[in-house]
Formats: C-alpha cells, sequence, structure tokens
C-alpha cells in the first residue's frame, strides 16, 4: 500500500521539504512509488516574497510544476483549512470551492507565515501592504494610478506604518517608484512610523548608523516613538493626535504564524509558531513536523531562533523534508542547525548594508552590498531547474 508524506504549503520551506525528502528517498533506493511526496498549494508557483518590496511584484515568482514533475513530487491544487493530527488527515477547498480531505502518513506543515492587522480603525478599508504578492500587486497599481489625481500634498506622501526590516526595505524603494510614477520633478514625501524610539529596532545597532544615513539621503522622514491610532481615506491619525495628510498608507507592522498552527495541540511562541524538537518534529505528534515559518526552532547551542525569513525557511525546508522521509522509512533523524546567520537590507538607490552574526556587525555598505542583496534576490533563493539529478543535489541539507 502506498504511504504519504503530505506538505502543506509552496514557498521556500514547503518547496525544499519536498525536494528534501525527494532526495532522501531518492538516495535510499526508495524512489519505486511506495511512498508518494504530495505537495497541496493554492498553486503551484513559489511567490518570491523578499522582492515584494521592489517595483513590478506581479513578476516576483517561480513556477514550480515542472520542478515537482521532474523530481517525483505530485503536486495538489487547493488551500488547507483544517487539520485533524488525530486522523492523520487535513481538509482543503478546491478552485471551484469544493471540500476535499487528503490522508497522510507524515505531515510536514510549511503554511508560512502572514501580516498581522489588530482592530485598528481603518486599516482593513484604507492601507495596502506587501506581505502577499496580490497587495503587492495592489499596491503597485495604486502608485500608478495617483498620476491621475490632483496634484497635492496628499497625493504625493506614503506613510509606511512599521519601521523594521520591510517598512525599511519599501521605504527605500518609494522615492524612485512615486517619482516613476509621478515625475521627476514632483514635491515626494515618504514618511515611516516607528513606535520604538529608533528605526530597525529588530536590527540592533549595528546597522543603524547606515539605515540612518540612507534614508536621510532619501529623503525619507522618520517619526519614531509613534504610533498609529486610526487610518482614513486621507491619511491617518498618530499617537501624538497629529493628522498626516496621505493618500497612501503602507502597514508594515509584524508577522504572524499561518492559523493553521492552531490546529494543532501543543506550545506556541508569542508569534503563533509551533515549538518544535531538533529534528523540526512537532512535541506530542510523531507524525508532524513543522518548519519555516510555523515553527519556533533553535538553530544552535547559544539560544537562538530561527526567525520569520527565508534565510532560515530554505535550510529548515531541506532539514524537515530529509527527516520527514527518514522518519518514515526508519532511519534516524538529524537536528536542525543554522549556525551561520546574516543580514542583507536593501535601501533603495543608495544601496544595501550587509551584516554577519547574530549581533549584526556591518562589513558591506551601499553598493557593494546592493549587488550582493542583488544576487541573492535574483539569483540565489529562486528554485533549482527543473531537472532531477541537479533539484535532488541542491535539497542537500549539508
Amino acid at each position: 500500500m502506498t504511504q504519504r508524506i503530505l506538505i502543506v504549503g509552496a514557498g521556500f520551506a514547503g518547496m525544499w521539504s519536498a525536494l528534501g525528502a525527494a532526495r532522501l528517498l531518492d538516495s535510499q533506493g526508495k524512489a519505486d512509488g511506495a511512498i508518494e511526496i504530495a505537495l497541496i498549494a493554492p498553486e503551484p508557483v513559489l511567490h518570491v516574497r523578499p522582492r515584494l518590496h521592489e517595483a513590478g511584484p506581479a513578476g516576483m515568482t517561480a513556477p514550480l510544476a515542472a520542478l515537482f514533475e521532474a523530481a517525483g513530487i505530485r503536486y495538489i491544487q487547493g488551500r488547507v483549512e483544517r487539520l485533524y493530527p488525530e486522523t492523520s488527515s487535513v481538509e482543503a477547498v478546491d478552485a471551484g470551492g469544493g471540500r476535499f480531505t487528503v490522508a497522510y502518513d507524515r505531515l510536514v506543515l510549511a503554511a508560512g507565515s502572514r501580516l498581522h492587522r489588530p482592530d485598528l480603525p481603518g486599516l482593513h478599508e484604507f492601507a495596502h501592504s506587501i506581505d502577499q504578492l496580490h497587495e503587492a500587486s495592489a499596491l503597485d497599481a495604486h502608485l500608478t494610478r495617483l498620476a491621475e489625481l490632483p496634484d497635492t500634498p496628499a497625493r504625493n506622501t506614503v506613510v509606511v506604518v512599521g519601521g523594521g526590516f520591510t517598512g525599511i526595505e519599501i521605504a527605500a524603494e518609494l522615492p524612485a517608484r512615486l517619482r516613476a510614477a509621478l515625475g521627476a520633478t514632483t514635491g515626494i514625501n515618504v514618511i515611516v512610523v516607528e513606535q520604538a524610539a529608533d528605526i530597525g529596532p529588530d536590527l540592533g545597532p549595528g546597522p543603524r548608523p547606515a539605515i540612518v544615513e540612507a534614508l536621510d539621503a532619501l529623503g525619507i522622514v522618520r517619526r519614531v516613538g509613534t504610533t498609529v491610532t486610526a487610518i482614513d481615506a486621507e491619511g491617518l491619525t498618530t499617537s501624538t493626535g497629529d493628522h498626516i495628510a496621505a493618500r497612501t498608507v503602507i502597514w508594515t507592522a509584524g508577522l504572524r504564524a499561518s492559523p493553521l498552527t492552531s490546529e494543532i495541540d501543543g506550545q506556541k511562541d508569542h508569534l503563533g509558531r509551533l515549538h518544535v524538537a531538533a529534528d523540526l518534529r512537532v512535541p506530542g505528534h510523531d507524525t508532524v513536523f513543522a518548519t519555516g515559518d510555523v515553527a519556533f526552532a533553535l538553530t544552535d547551542d547559544q539560544g537562538h531562533h530561527a526567525l520569520m525569513s527565508c534565510q532560515h525557511a530554505t535550510t529548515m525546508g531541506r532539514i524537515a523534508g530529509h527527516n520527514v522521509a527518514a522518519d518514515l522509512i526508519g532511519l534516524p533523524t538529524r537536528p536542525y542547525r543554522q549556525l551561520r546567520y546574516v543580514t542583507c537590507l536593501d535601501l533603495g538607490a543608495w544601496g544595501a548594508v550587509f551584516s554577519e552574526g547574530w549581533d549584526r556587525r556591518v562589513t558591506l555598505v551601499g553598493a557593494e552590498a546592493k549587488a550582493i542583496k542583488r544576487m541573492i534576490n535574483t539569483q540565489r533563493i529562486y528554485p533549482p531547474a527543473a531537472d532531477r539529478k541537479v533539484a535532488l543535489a541542491a535539497a542537500d541539507p549539508g
């Protein structure tokens, strides 16, 4: 009887989990069809999320169907809405709205994360985001349409709420994108509102001088120590009582793990991520592994945990795929470890800043760092070629 490894999600962690499982089975002579590797997602396409702050986000995708076929991975079209660990099955909805159930012998939950939208007046009605591909595309179209409006300070002002990694990256791109839409001589105004006392609070003091220099050079205003209390069609109101007139507000303030994590009984962190064992298995659920943005996993013996990032999701996916297949065929699993950590923050036309280690020691800034960022975003993070040998080799967990 055929056994099934089921991966939920076609993001970086899901894609690499599927390839990692295929590689392990192939290396053990088990790629004979007795074990099916199936991946379920709304579409067989990788959304290159680290690039959604750039212009033209609709093109920031990579097709996966040919890759999955080459690697012997079955793709199932569907959006998973319920998990049933007690019966080893999931419930999904297809493109036509029909519900169906998929059973599994082993599960890898790689459902990713989504933007956290608190109960703030006007947030859902009036704010844009770049969290998902369709949202980034909607913002792109909105920026283009601004040229159809009368030339006013509000039209020419964009407020980015959240001065973290995503907020800084989209803010740094906006001057060029607005001038492309509104004209090179238009007086534009980009404002970043951050509740912490400093810009990039989670990035620490290391990269901050470069970030501040870049934002200043780009003419971007920083409003730190400030929160947003309401958003409306004409702008937003801050905790100081000021109303900032802006026809464009972009919300970037924080991520949360997929709500599918709530379907699994287990300890979770403040972002909704499932605590996992060293091999990425969910404690108390022997047949369930979690990886990528849904997993709260140690990266080393110094107490560092994986971040919600492509960098960690890629390695975690390879390990999760290896382990779920190994477990199914009775081989020992291996611990997830990712000792090297780097940060490369895009700073628009100014360049970028590249740092190493958890203390984020800056090693490159400006054009040199930008070249690395461009290589990462246009080459390194994309899927391997749709060639079985190449793809499985790329899935080696190291």
